[in-house]
């Protein structure tokens, strides 16, 4: 225990800590009808490329610049990104642990945080897109049956978590039309309406990341579109 709370080793014990928070807040959630791993998509931007490596990275750097080309050399938009981020966090902590525990058999002392930091990521980050290929590959499905975010006005939807109300966007779960279930923010496209969980809405625009909806069987508010 002294080994892993060693303030040289506190980066990577975190790590491993932020995968069991998200497993816990991922069981939590799923019983309350949610999906974190669903939330977290729906808030990243749109990014569905071929499998083509190059082809991801120039058309991700085109459209988001080197942070678009990152998340595209990382398969995010192929697999869910809460998976990569558990793969990241999982590879990064466990192999700064194996270099600081083997330093510390040869020296009998640890390396500081951010220098063991280094070849722990440059183990991490190749072993992300490795699993993150894999498994789009294994997947096809997420691929195939990618859809943007846009092409979600107009469809029906169900405010699973909160409350939603003007600038104060809720959970809502739908499905597209391959039956494929996702999970967006959503707000009253009239600031004086709110839904409860439970309500059904229509999305009727996309701004940012957030959908205006107005109460499903209900006419949109006059000069609102």
């Amino acid at each position: 225990m002294s080994f892993l709370l060693d303030d040289a080793n506190l980066v990577f014990t975190a790590a491993l800590g932020v995968v069991l928070a998200i497993a816990a807040l991922e069981v939590v959630t799923t019983l309350f009808g949610a999906s974190l791993s669903g939330l977290v998509d729906s808030i990243l931007p749109d990014m569905s490329f071929d499998l083509d490596a190059d082809a991801d990275i120039d058309a991700a750097q085109g459209a988001g610049g080197p942070v678009g080309g990152i998340l595209a050399w990382l398969c995010v938009g192929k697999v869910p990104a809460l998976v990569l981020l558990i793969a990241f966090l999982t590879g990064f902590g466990a192999a700064g642990l194996v270099v600081q525990s083997l330093v510390a058999q040869a020296t009998g002392a640890l390396l500081p945080g951010w220098f063991a930091a280094l070849p722990a990521l440059a183990v991490a980050l190749p072993a992300t897109r490795f699993l993150g290929l894999g498994l789009a590959r294994v997947f096809p499905e997420h691929e195939t049956y990618a859809v943007s975010a846009d092409s979600f006005v107009g469809r029906a939807a169900v405010i699973t978590i909160g409350t939603a109300a003007a600038g104060q966007p809720a959970e809502a779960r739908l499905r597209d039309e391959h039956g494929r279930t996702h999970y967006v923010r959503v707000e009253p496209l009239d600031p004086a309406d709110s839904f409860p969980a439970g309500t059904e809405v229509v999305l009727r625009r996309k701004q940012d990341s957030v959908f205006k909806a107005v109460a499903a069987h209900h006419p949109e508010p006059a000069g609102t579109a």
